[in-house]
């Protein structure tokens, strides 16, 4: 689709409706305004981050830009957008920028896109890649409930394209769960990546409200395990957020779950409730407690937990096999 071809757009605030570029209807971040927002608790003075610019950042921002790709960064609201661009790294989001669902925790817009995907995406997220100069590239998508696979085969397409073009790049796919659908699963598994990670975002208690209702706990263990079984050689990777209320019970649970379904990698961050519409936050987790969490992981087995207030899933992930917390 040509710039000249896109439907302007006026001014949107968070929680409203809107038609974007693309024609297509979605709520602004996702979730819908409401009047129910209460008090917010004051951030620690561990929770300020200093924001960050100059040359790399302006590239990195310009490429993302000229070749029309939508990163998580900038649709997820990130902290860390700002020091992983003047990095030179991004994380890219694949099929658009509107998600078929509406977790309470996503700040990413949500509509039905009705099958709209972008043909030259691969060429373009592949040429992005080779731009920026990565050795190291996450990859990940919105959820498209409305394609029969999910997208799962433009998914492992963008892969190949970036893979063709860029050989000695490894990829991390941050994917959906595509309702569990294993063939689906599958075809991302075999695309020629590094790692596979599909966030189960919370604790089992806490996964509704905290997700959308088509996403389940049990849903991720199983995409996350029959990825494993599938291809023992990619890593298996996934995340989740604190500070939503769950206990150290649970999160001692979450991790014996995710060993049980074989999972590599785990990380610890933060939840930041990115607007007022969004779920409130129930505490702040301190530094000591991430490293405490840290600790028991490595425990139990994983190959590396990444934990820490500011962390994301894909945050510093081309560091993750250093072992040093990410350099945290």
């Amino acid at each position: 689709m040509a710039d000249s071809d896109l439907i302007p757009t006026v001014q949107v605030y968070s929680g409203q409706k809107f038609v974007n570029e693309r024609g297509i209807s979605a709520i602004k971040d996702g979730i819908k305004s409401s009047s129910r927002a209460g008090e917010r608790l004051a951030k620690p003075h561990w929770l300020r981050i200093r924001a960050r610019g100059g040359p790399t950042f302006e590239k990195v921002k310009g490429i993302v830009h000229e070749h029309r790709l939508a990163t998580v960064c900038e649709e997820a609201k990130c902290p860390n957008m700002s020091e992983c661009w003047s990095a030179g790294t991004a994380t890219i989001m694949l099929m658009g920028d509107v998600c078929t669902r509406a977790c309470r925790f996503c700040a990413v817009n949500t509509g039905n896109p009705k099958g709209w995907l972008d043909p030259e995406e691969p060429d373009n997220t592949a040429r992005s890649v080779a731009l920026m100069g990565l050795k190291y590239v996450v990859l990940t998508s919105v959820n498209r409930d409305d394609l029969p696979d999910g997208g799962a085969g433009h998914y492992a397409a963008c892969v190949r394209r970036v893979k063709e073009d860029n050989p000695d790049t490894a990829v991390e796919a941050l994917t959906p769960d595509f309702l569990g659908v294993l063939k689906d699963v599958e075809t991302v598994v075999d695309s020629g990546i590094e790692v596979f990670a599909q966030n189960v975002e919370t604790v089992r208690r806490l996964t509704h409200p905290v997700r959308d209702p088509r996403a389940s706990y049990q849903q991720t263990l199983d995409v996350l395990a029959h990825a494993k079984a599938h291809r023992p050689d990619v890593l298996t990777k996934t995340s989740l957020m604190l500070g939503l209320g769950e206990t150290e019970e649970e999160i001692r649970e979450a991790m014996d779950d995710l060993r049980a379904a074989n999972v590599d990698i785990l990380t610890f961050g933060q939840y930041l409730q990115p607007t007022a519409n969004h779920l409130p936050i129930q505490r702040y987790v301190t530094p000591d407690e991430f490293e405490q969490y840290r600790h028991w992981g490595l425990e139990k087995g994983f190959l590396e937990v990444v934990s820490g207030v500011f962390v994301r899933s894909s945050y510093r992930a081309e560091q993750v096999l250093q072992k040093n917390n990410v350099g945290l």
